[in-house]
């Protein structure tokens, strides 16, 4: 189970590049501008060398220049005792994520998506959209994502519904290595429960296959009710949680 979780959470990471990134002793420390907790956290990728009592003051630091507190990332592959250090720091826990799998022979694939359209590049306006969708409006977020999306180093598949000429509903496949990473799931608030993010997923996951995916993954905040319903009525099931610890202000 350790081996699946460290190659989702690498590709993770290859899936949304944060802004800056700093590589320390085997950690990770990614700033966007707090867009997002995961593009704006410190994340342990490999061996460790410093002590943390020296290693934690040093991302607290990088980040106090920057304008935000310190967020670390805390998932299966991090010390519990690491996690019960940051704690004892006043670090609150935020932002609970459950990270669920799906084998894609497994999968329950019978929505139609007709109305679903693709593209192996992310445009401009589908991003702009995406903004809209998620309401959106800071301007120095709206400037600096679209180049964290274009970043994107891997094969994309860019999904959309429109309405009149416009974006109602959004999804994301990032094809890595025998994976496809389900992302950007988002619809326009009165077009929800009409099964438009069903449509959406059921035309990534059968399009990652045709691309040669054997698995997908995806991420969902933890409590969020109606996409969990949505992702097991798809076959996916739950492999593991992270949460991020916070410092506090």
């Amino acid at each position: 189970m350790e081996a699946s979780i460290k190659k989702i959470e690498d590709m993770s990471l290859n899936a949304w590049p944060s802004h800056k990134m700093e590589l320390y002793d085997g950690w990770i420390l990614r700033f966007s501008y707090f867009y997002t907790h995961r593009t704006n956290s410190v994340e342990q990728f490999g061996t460790s060398t410093l002590p943390w009592r020296e290693k934690i003051p040093y991302c607290e630091n990088v980040y106090k220049r920057l304008g935000t507190p310190a967020i670390f990332k805390i998932s299966p592959l991090v010390s519990p005792d690491f996690d019960y250090t940051l704690e004892n720091r006043g670090y609150e826990i935020q932002h609970t994520t459950d990270v669920m799998t799906l084998c894609l022979r497994d999968a329950r694939l019978t929505a139609a998506f007709d109305d679903v359209q693709f593209t192996e590049a992310i445009p401009d306006s589908w991003i702009f959209s995406l903004f809209d969708l998620k309401k959106m409006t800071n301007p120095v977020h709206r400037e600096v994502v679209p180049s964290m999306y274009h970043a994107i180093p891997k094969e994309t598949l860019c999904a959309s519904v429109q309405k009149n000429g416009k974006i109602i509903a959004t999804g994301l496949g990032i094809l890595d290595r025998d994976y496809i990473g389900i992302y950007a799931i988002h619809v326009k608030e009165e077009f929800r429960g009409q099964g438009l993010a069903r449509q959406i997923c059921t035309g990534l996951l059968k399009e990652g296959k045709k691309h040669g995916a054997e698995n997908a993954y995806l991420q969902v905040v933890h409590g969020n009710a109606p996409a969990r319903s949505l992702y097991t009525s798809l076959g996916f099931h739950d492999l593991y949680t992270y949460w991020f610890r916070v410092q506090p202000v």
